[in-house]
Order: C-alpha cells, then structure tokens, then sequence
C-alpha cells in the first residue's frame, strides 16, 4: 500500500513555485519593488498547487469523490472496459479545483488503461480498476482537460490502495467518471459539490445470507 506523505503544497507544484519565485526574486533585485507584482503569480501558483488533507469517513462500504467538483451526471449504461452494467457517476473539475486525484474505495488496483480512447469522449482517457476484498468492482475513469499534461498515477497494478489515499495528480482538472456496481445505493444528485477523499457518492450494498432454520426436533415431553 502507497505511504506518501504530501505537504498543503502539491509536490508537483514546487518546482513551477521555486521558479517562479526566483524569477521574481532577481527582477526585484536589479529592478526593486517594480517587480512586486509579480509575486501575485507565486501567490496564483500556491493557490492552484494547494492540497489540503481530508478526512476519510468511517465507512468501508462507502465510496469517496476521488476528485474535487461537481456531480455533472449519473447513469445507467455498459462498461466499455469491464464489459458489465454499472452506474457512472460523473464530476466535473474546474481549472482551479485542487487537482490531486485520491482512491474511491479501499482494494487491490487490478488493471489500468492509460491513454485508451473509448466511449463519448474525445482524447485520451486513463482508467483505473479496483477490486475490494468482497471483488466488487470499482472503476475510475480520468479525461484531462490539457491533453499535453496527462495525469500522474502513483500507484501499479496489483498493489493495494486505502480508501481516500491520495494515488494521482490531474493538471488543471477534466472530467471524472466512477463506475459502481448496479446494486449499489448513489448518495449524490446532480449538481452537488464533492470534496475528494472526504463526500461519499456511493455506498456498496452487500445481500445478509441468512442462515436457514435448523428444526430441533419435537420439545421435551412431546411425543
């Protein structure tokens, strides 16, 4: 299981703030406080690289937004990539939503699809297939907005990944599809805001098996 550690700063915004600081640290220098508006752009970039932690909800069954945003949709339609009926739940992420990517639900990352085009969209498309330990089926499906920035993943298949754990990075946003079984309960409309890692969409509903009735025979002083 991935045990990163990240700052309120995405570590994939340092080097962009770093240079852009010390750009704008040397043009003060030689040009003074001409320069200072400059800073706004350091600013800008903290703003746009921050990452806040979130706290995962006490829910095994539940699924996390993986993302920050909006619920643009939610259907009932086939899995191009696990070929089976499922409920895709789509987020729409702005420009300047955080852009850390984190798990729906705690399992083993089976299969992964990078740059696969399929389905309505146009551009590449990555996906993710989780498995939980009851082999439901979850799957997280990325379309970035910037086709020359594609999504970063932290994690391979055949590792396992906790719930909400942060496992990617998707520049400047896109769209976000979590397909979930058929059977399973949505807790989201269309157009709520979500919070990544912290608002349940879903929640997985298992059937209780309920043991048969064992007949214990005629009572004591029955015949």
């Amino acid at each position: 299981m991935l045990a990163y550690r990240y700052p309120l700063i995405a570590r994939e915004g340092w080097r962009w703030i770093a240079l852009a600081a010390a750009i704008t640290l040397l043009l003060q220098w030689q040009f003074g406080w001409l320069a200072a508006p400059l800073w706004l752009v350091v600013g800008l970039l903290l703003f746009l690289f921050r990452d806040p932690p979130r706290r995962v909800p006490p829910s095994p069954l539940g699924i996390v937004s993986p993302v920050h945003g909006r619920v643009l949709s939610i259907d009932t339609t086939r899995d191009p990539w696990l070929e089976r009926q499922a409920v895709r739940i789509t987020i729409h992420m702005r420009k300047s939503d955080i852009f850390s990517v984190r798990s729906p639900m705690e399992g083993k990352v089976l299969q992964q699809w990078l740059g696969k085009r399929d389905g309505p969209a146009d551009g590449p498309r990555y996906a993710q297939w989780i498995q939980s330990d009851e082999e439901d089926d979850v799957l997280l499906v990325i379309a970035p907005s910037l086709r020359a920035l594609p999504p970063r993943c932290y994690v391979h298949s055949g590792e396992r990944i906790g719930q909400g754990q942060r496992c990617g990075f998707l520049y400047f946003g896109g769209r976000v599809e979590v397909w979930v079984p058929t059977g399973s309960r949505i807790d989201v409309e269309a157009g709520d805001k979500l919070r990544a890692g912290s608002d349940i969409i879903a929640t997985l509903v298992h059937e209780k098996v309920v043991p048969p009735k064992v007949d214990s025979g005629p009572a004591n002083g029955d015949h």
